[in-house]
């Protein structure tokens, strides 16, 4: 699934995305850490791995999810 970054904290490694229906959904540290990123930008397009409604793994749309994902 893709998503567009909404929000970043960099000191947290926390923020949200936006789903392209709209939703807003957001993500903990333990999902950037396993996306192997070091920040995100405002707008910029992300690949998810979810587990029901939570995001387990957010990366870059151009990466690919972790084979445990």
């Amino acid at each position: 699934m893709q998503a567009t970054v909404r929000t970043y904290d960099g000191e947290t490694r926390t923020g949200s995305v936006l789903l392209d229906d709209g939703s807003e959904l957001p993500f903990d540290a333990a999902a950037f850490a396993a996306g192997g990123l070091r920040m995100l930008r405002f707008g910029q397009r992300v690949r998810l791995a979810m587990d029901g409604d939570r995001i387990t793994v957010i990366t870059l749309s151009t990466f690919p999810l972790p084979a445990s994902s």
